[in-house]
Parts: C-alpha cells; sequence; structure tokens
C-alpha cells in the first residue's frame, strides 16, 4: 500500500492491485462457462484483501452518549466513510450476482466451442472476425436452438446488462468525484473550438442541435476513432467550466450572454458523452480518465473506481460471450448475412433518439436509489419444464444498487453537469 517502491502514491497502487488481479483472474474468460474454482477462489480471497482497507477509512460523525447520572450528551465518533458505506456492500453484489450468472451455465448447454481451425459445416460456424481471432468459434445444432432455450440466453443478457449499466453509473459517480488534475488542465488549449475542431464544433453550437448528426459526421469505424472524440469532447466541456467557474464580479451583459451559452454547449457536449457511452460501453478509458486515476490520492476512491471498472468490465465481456451463442444462432436459422447485423458493441439498449437514451439512464439510477424489490427472474425450468439434467443454480434479477448520489448520467437531463466521466 505504501507504493510498492515504485514512486506511486499509495492510492495508485492499490487501484492498480484490484486492476491486475482483475485482468489475471478474468482475462481467460473467453467462453460462457463457470469460472474455474481455483481461479473463483483467488478472487474471492484476494479482493477481500484489498478491500478490506476501506474498513480503515473513517470519518467523524455526531452521536448521542447517555451518562451515568442519566444527562445526554453529544459526542464525536467514528464510522466508515459514507460513500465507501453505501458502495462497497453494492459493488459486492453485483460480483456475486455474475459469478451466480456465469455458474449458471454449468453442465450441458445447447451450445458448444470449437477450435478456430476445425471446419464442421452445417453446424453453426460463424466465422471469426480478424478482430476476435483468440476466441473460440461458436457451434450450435443446425436447427439452431430451441425456443426455450434462446429466450433463457436472452433473459440471462438481460440480466447482465443491468449489472454492467450499475457498475457504469458507479465508477461515473467515482470519476465525477476526481478533481481534474492540474496537469491535464496545462495541457488544454484556451478554447473549446480548437479542442472540438471547425466541423463538431459547428455542430454542436448550432440552433438546431442533434447529437445523432454529430456522431454520424464522425468517422467511428474503430475504437481509436471513438476514443479520440471522447477525448476532444470531454477537454472541451472541460474548458468550458473552467471558464464559468472563473468569478469576475464586473461582468458585462455581453459576458453574461457568452457565459449562458458555454453552459448550454457544456449541456449538449455532456449529452454527445453520454451517448457515447451507451452505445459503445467496452471503449478503452480516455485521457481525462487515466488522468485522475493516476494524480488522485484518495484512496477510498481509488478502491471504489477501480473495482467498479473491474466489474464492469467482466459484465461487458459475459454479455459479448452471450452474444457470440446468440449470433450462432442467428446465423444458423436465418441468412448468415444476417449475422453481421448483430452489433456486438452496442451491448446495451441504446436508441435513435439522445432524450430517450438520458431518461432510460435516469430511470435505472433513480431504481437503483430506492432500492426497489425486483421479482426473481425466470429459469429455463420455467420455460422448459422439468429436465434430466441441472442446468445450473437459479438465477436472480439484479436488485436495486445505492449509490452515493445522481452521477452525471441524472444531471445531463439539464443543461449542466459537473465535471465529466470516461
Amino acid at each position: 500500500m505504501s507504493g510498492t517502491g515504485k514512486g506511486v502514491t499509495s492510492a495508485l497502487a492499490l487501484s492498480n492491485a484490484i486492476t491486475n488481479l482483475a485482468a489475471s483472474v478474468f482475462g481467460e474468460q473467453r467462453r460462457l462457462q463457470p469460472m474455474a474454482a481455483e481461479q473463483k477462489s483467488r478472487w474471492k480471497k484476494e479482493i477481500y484483501w484489498l478491500l478490506s482497507v476501506a474498513d480503515h477509512i473513517v470519518e467523524f460523525v455526531p452521536s448521542q452518549q447517555v451518562a451515568e447520572n442519566g444527562t445526554c450528551m453529544e459526542i464525536m465518533v467514528t464510522q466508515q466513510r459514507q460513500d465507501l458505506k453505501m458502495n462497497i456492500p453494492a459493488l459486492r453484489k453485483l460480483d456475486a450476482m455474475l459469478l451466480e450468472y456465469l455458474d449458471s451455465f454449468e453442465g450441458e448447454q445447447e451450445f458448444w466451442y470449437a477450435s478456430k481451425d476445425a471446419d464442421e459445416p452445417g453446424k453453426g460456424n460463424v466465422p471469426r472476425q480478424d478482430d476476435r481471432w483468440w476466441l473460440p468459434t461458436v457451434r450450435v445444432p443446425p436447427s439452431g436452438l430451441s425456443y426455450a432455450y434462446r429466450k433463457w440466453l436472452q433473459n440471462h443478457k438481460d440480466l447482465v446488462a443491468q449489472v454492467l449499466k450499475a457498475a457504469m453509473a458507479i465508477n461515473a459517480n467515482i470519476l465525477m468525484e476526481m478533481e481534474v488534475p492540474e496537469s491535464y488542465m496545462e495541457s488544454l488549449p484556451k478554447n473549446g473550438k480548437s479542442t472540438l475542431g471547425d466541423s463538431a464544433y459547428k455542430l454542436i453550437t448550432d440552433d438546431c442541435f442533434d447529437a445523432e448528426e454529430l456522431l454520424r459526421s464522425v468517422d467511428l469505424s474503430d475504437e481509436h476513432s471513438i476514443v479520440d472524440l471522447k477525448n476532444r469532447v470531454e477537454a472541451s466541456v472541460v474548458i468550458w467550466q473552467k471558464k464559468m467557474t472563473h468569478k469576475d464580479s464586473k461582468l458585462s451583459w455581453g459576458h453574461n450572454a457568452r457565459h449562458e451559452k458555454r453552459g448550454m454547449f457544456e449541456g449538449r457536449a455532456e449529452n454527445v458523452l453520454l451517448l457515447i457511452k451507451h452505445r459503445f460501453p467496452g471503449i478503452a478509458q480516455s485521457a481525462l480518465d487515466i488522468s485522475k486515476i493516476q494524480c488522485n490520492k484518495d484512496v477510498g476512491l481509488a478502491i471504489l473506481e477501480s473495482y467498479s471498472r473491474a466489474l464492469e468490465s467482466l459484465a461487458f465481456t459475459v454479455m459479448s460471450r452471450i452474444e457470440d451463442v446468440l449470433g450462432a444462432d442467428l446465423a444458423t436459422r436465418d441468412d448468415p448475412k444476417n449475422a453481421a447485423g448483430l452489433m456486438r458493441i452496442a451491448s446495451l439498449p441504446c436508441s435513435d433518439d439522445t432524450d430517450k437514451v438520458v431518461s432510460d439512464a435516469k430511470a435505472e439510477v433513480e431504481r437503483m436509489r430506492r432500492m426497489e424489490p425486483v421479482p426473481p427472474a425466470p429459469m429455463l425450468y420455467d420455460f422448459v419444464g422439468p429436465r434430466d439434467q441441472d442446468l445450473g443454480p437459479r438465477v436472480t434479477k439484479i436488485s436495486s444498487v445505492a449509490t452515493k448520489r445522481f452521477s452525471y448520467l441524472e444531471n445531463l437531463g439539464g443543461t449542466r453537469s459537473p465535471i465529466a466521466r470516461h
């Protein structure tokens, strides 16, 4: 926790430890199957050690104490910091649910895997894309998956999608709490136009703003282009926020008008960021995110950010494996060309309408905060009745998760929002 002698802060050392542990344990999850018992045991044991540091991050809170003579005194006592007290149990629950979802694929399934060099015509062989050559090829029966199994698999995908959205909301909230490093601020140009570029700046500042039109005007064919756009939009948001928070008691009417316009432009840029986040949930972190994580000195925030990021990555991986099976089934039942229509990168439910994306995200966070009870999700048994083979333990639907407070997912409903997330 002292930085292991590498000259890094305790917060960054702990963040790296959680990240490296998740990479070593979950990095080999290339098939839709339960984790190996040894790997699962290692993850549970070591993540418990790393999270135990949060038990000693406390704050003073007022409390009542009754003396021997009956008088009541107000004293200060210590308790775990509020954000850790609320978010760590929520993340632990998401962790357990993801492992349970994977365990439900134990035993005989209606799909299997073949090596990438195997050639079995007529058995649901979906050609592997060049950018995913390391993954095994999914095979399904010649007639495709049964209706009941397909419905059960789709239900699992929906459950994992809820876990993914919850982890994303918590991670976004934590990154929003981190301060923008001074080194990042110094690297930015003086205005948002030079950061965004002429075409993107014109679309954001236009009277009739359309986030979808902005995304259509940019080449988003590869991850590098997506991250580049995200970096430029986030940088412009930080620049506008910096100018808006600069106080000047002698602002003229013209300066006030420009101040209001910057606020409107910032809100539009935040909408673009939210749309990118939900359309491409698996992309790499932005320059602002990396800078915040590396310069952060708050150990509690480092624990929450790295743990939620690890769960977000695992949830996205599980969803991708489910989509592999559904894609193979689609290619078998229909024309193989239809398999290309299954957009792997668009895992979360998204819409062509920006306002609907924002409202869906707000509703998800609001539901999690209210801790609404959710009925158990159906099992495969519920679809097909008794079977000779046990297809795994009962899987329950995600219950609500409490976050410290609303993340940027809610704030984007207005024209202003706090510091941007990745």
